[in-house]
């Protein structure tokens, strides 16, 4: 990607806007350097010792003598600034593409990848199937399938517009965490409560994880929180709409799970940063696998 020459303080929108990232002159920011006061964008900021700095002051300041690690470019998390900030974005959309794909050509897939408690099928599939009989890998990989078209368009587009920032802001590690782990969440309480043969499917546990995160980076970085809490609020809405056929569980529990797994990315203390981030993602994977494993003794 070009990048403007350093002598151009770039950001200054037209006709007097809001100001705009010197290396993305479409992206509106009030986020500055704290070395040369360029605006930089959610995608370019470093955290320094006090406030953020662009990749040119960081590369221009690599020869302090420090051990290369302390130059590297870092994200807003910790991790290391990556060339294709939406790499593991692409990738999920990827999977999520290519199992739509294969249940459409093979549709008996889909009863073996969908998530449901405990249910009789027949004799010629061993009778009784579910999580409670031991096909536990049903709490991930329902995550990846959709039926209808308009379904996996929108997890999608969400996927899509709410990863890159996230990905970018928390690196790929952890972003892939993030999202694992709030479709996981999701799935163990739909597992906990609904109907065990009641068949759920769908990335919208994980699309919400990245939904509460984007909340939190926004609160974070002091945003206007306006647009996400109105788009937070208008898909509590549809979740809990009248009609039904939506599974409420999976959107709440994503949700929360993935705020929390936010708030431990990108607000622990420097010293203890990584500690806290792998604590919180190990604590909700062991809440999720109790969940899993006293509704399996329920069923059983």
């Amino acid at each position: 990607m070009d990048q403007q020459p350093p002598e151009d303080q770039g950001g200054a929108a037209a006709a007097g806007g809001p100001p705009t990232c010197y290396r993305h002159p479409g992206r509106e920011t009030g986020i500055r350097c704290t070395r040369c006061d360029r605006p930089i964008c959610t995608d370019c900021m470093i955290p320094a010792s006090v406030g953020f700095q662009c990749p040119d002051c960081v590369r221009e300041g690599a020869g302090t003598g420090h051990h290369p690690a302390a130059s590297r470019p870092r994200n807003l998390a910790g991790g290391s600034v990556a060339a294709d900030p939406r790499l593991i974005t692409k990738i999920l959309i990827g999977i999520n593409l290519a199992v739509f794909v294969g249940v459409l050509a093979h549709p008996a897939l889909r009863d073996d990848l969908l998530l449901f408690g405990r249910a009789y099928v027949d004799e010629r599939s061993a009778g009784y199937q579910g999580v409670a009989e031991g096909q536990w890998y049903r709490l991930v990989t329902s995550t990846f399938l959709h039926q209808e078209v308009w379904h996996i368009a929108f997890n999608m587009l969400g996927l899509w517009w709410l990863g890159g920032p996230l990905e970018s802001a928390l690196g790929r590690a952890r972003y892939l965490a993030l999202y694992l782990l709030s479709g996981l969440a999701g799935s163990a309480l739909t597992y906990l409560i609904a109907d065990p043969a009641q068949g759920t499917l769908g990335a919208s546990g994980s699309v919400f994880g990245l939904l509460g995160a984007t909340a939190v980076l926004m609160r974070r970085m002091n945003y206007d929180m306006r647009p996400v809490i109105a788009l937070l609020v208008v898909n509590l809405i549809f979740t809990f709409n009248p009609w039904g056929g939506i599974a409420w569980q999976a959107h709440v529990e994503g949700l929360i799970a993935g705020a929390l797994i936010a708030v431990a990315m990108v607000h622990p203390p420097r010293e203890r940063r990584k500690l806290v981030q792998y604590g919180a993602c190990a604590l909700v994977f062991v809440a999720v696998l109790a969940v899993v494993l006293v509704r399996t003794a329920a069923l059983t």
